[in-house]
């Protein structure tokens, strides 16, 4: 009987359209849709559009055009009921190609044949069923796998200003993401949100020309493309995720970008709803609808596969205290912060390194994983800069001739870590030649300011550099 109903509905048709405002178009009678349906929307030109039903009532119903509103007119359209909820197709097939925000090809193959069929909205992973994030996903940057160790089924952000370059280190990392562990097969499912179309054509070639291009998904939603489908770019990118790695076993990295793109699109439709405004303008539901994003990221038990996240975002006036930032920092599990005076030097990746954390890192580094002295390694590195990041303070207040003897060595220690360390450039590094640079990098300071690191160990790995450039011969086998 219900499903008689349900087919007698998807072929009727109503015209009791009341206004349009913005991307939204207003129905009386909103009982008869439930919510997050997604309705035909018939023009009197005999144009077809798409819609999602954001909110129903017995009195009212909102609709969001996937295609906007420019166009549409009351008195001569009429909706349908095109089915329950926003779909995707998902299969292993789908690896390698290339979507829009919604998920219509744009790589000019035919559309995906789908062995499911599963709605976007998705949900959080229950906290009963989760596991542990755990194991090294190696990034091949040294910022990130070094110091900020990422781990499978945690969401590490990176938080940028305008003009850093954000998509030349989305797409390093897109190259050269893997895992170390063992031999399951990796996946990298890319979401743009808001991009221009010589970025989208920048990871387009990048991805080919790379060689990557055939374990990649990417969802590209263009500038010009409606704001609303910036809703439906992540939540397509998720689900395909969780399908590779909770139903096909694969190891899923999502990395989503702009999210500020993402946030700016959900202001524009909470003022056309003419909601009461939060934190600069932003909708008051912002940090929910954010963690419905973020949580679909983890581990569940007894399941091989995992999902990773590493969401991308710009900061307003480079300001990390905007909402945006601020409440993806509350939600995720650490974060990659990009300076702008590194940025200036020329050094790529321009990680700031001081305000970076990845919370689970420990998880994921140590004997079996990475190494066993790269807790240590990291600590007296992350000391060190830090220290010479202090010295440069002080030797624009007292000057250079001021500092002693060992100031001058953290100080050109700091010098060396920004640009051979952290300035890597576009090439990749293993954890191993990670681990090999940053003792590099110790063996120009004394022996004795290695204080957090044990005897042991550094009788393994130091060489102290001489004056002349050279390594000393009598330390490290």
């Amino acid at each position: 009987m219900a499903e008689t109903q349900s087919n007698e509905m998807l072929h009727e048709e109503y015209w009791d359209l009341t206004y349009v405002s913005g991307p939204l178009v207003f129905l009386k009678n909103g009982g008869r849709f439930p919510t997050g349906a997604i309705l035909d929307v018939h023009m009197r030109t005999g144009e077809k559009r798409q819609g999602q039903i954001l909110e129903a009532t017995s009195d009212h119903a909102v609709l969001q055009l996937l295609q906007g509103t420019t166009g549409v007119d009351v008195e001569g359209t009429s909706v349908s009921l095109s089915a329950d909820a926003a779909r995707i197709a998902c299969s292993e097939d789908i690896i390698g190609r290339r979507f829009n925000g919604t998920g219509k090809p744009i790589d000019g193959l035919p559309p995906v044949v789908p062995e499911v069929e599963l709605e976007i909205n998705g949900s959080a992973i229950n906290p009963v069923s989760r596991d542990k994030p755990s194991d090294f996903i190696e990034t091949g940057v040294s910022a990130i796998d070094g110091f900020n160790t990422l781990v499978r089924g945690q969401k590490l952000p990176i938080f940028l200003g305008s003009g850093l370059p954000g998509n030349e280190l989305a797409n390093l990392i897109v190259q050269n993401a893997g895992t170390k562990s063992d031999d399951t097969p990796f996946v990298v499912v890319f979401g743009a949100m808001g991009i221009t179309a010589r970025e989208a054509q920048y990871f387009l070639r990048s991805f080919d020309e790379g060689g990557k291009g055939a374990r990649v998904v990417a969802f590209l939603n263009q500038a010009d493309d409606p704001a609303i489908e910036r809703l439906f770019a992540p939540r397509c990118a998720l689900t395909v995720g969780e399908y590779l790695a909770f139903e096909k076993g694969y190891q899923v990295l999502v990395i989503l970008t702009d999210m500020t793109n993402y946030c700016e699109a959900l202001r524009q439709i909470s003022s056309a709803r003419e909601e009461i405004p939060g934190r600069r303008g932003y909708p008051g539901y912002m940090y929910t609808d954010l963690s419905t994003i973020y949580e679909r990221a983890g581990r569940i038990r007894g399941k091989e596969g995992s999902l990773t996240q590493i969401p991308m975002l710009t900061m307003p006036d480079d300001d990390i205290t905007h909402p945006i930032p601020d409440l993806t920092g509350y939600i995720t599990e650490g974060q990659i912060v990009l300076s702008r005076p590194l940025h200036r030097q020329g050094i790529f990746p321009p990680v700031d390194l001081l305000p970076c954390l990845s919370r689970l890192m420990n998880n994921g580094i140590g004997e079996g994983a990475t190494r066993a002295d790269h807790r240590e390694w990291a600590n007296q590195l992350y000391a060190a800069y830090a220290q010479g990041q202090n010295i440069k303070k002080l030797m624009a207040i007292v000057g250079e001739d001021a500092l002693t003897e060992l100031d001058r060595k953290y100080l050109n220690f700091a010098n060396q870590f920004e640009r051979d360390m952290l300035g890597q450039g576009f090439q990749r590094r293993t954890i191993d030649e990670t681990l090999d640079a940053g003792w590099k990098m110790l063996g120009l300071l004394p022996r004795e300011e290695l204080t957090r690191i044990n005897k042991d160990t550094i009788d393994r790995y130091y060489c102290d550099i001489m004056e002349d450039g050279n390594r000393s011969p009598y330390m490290g086998n």
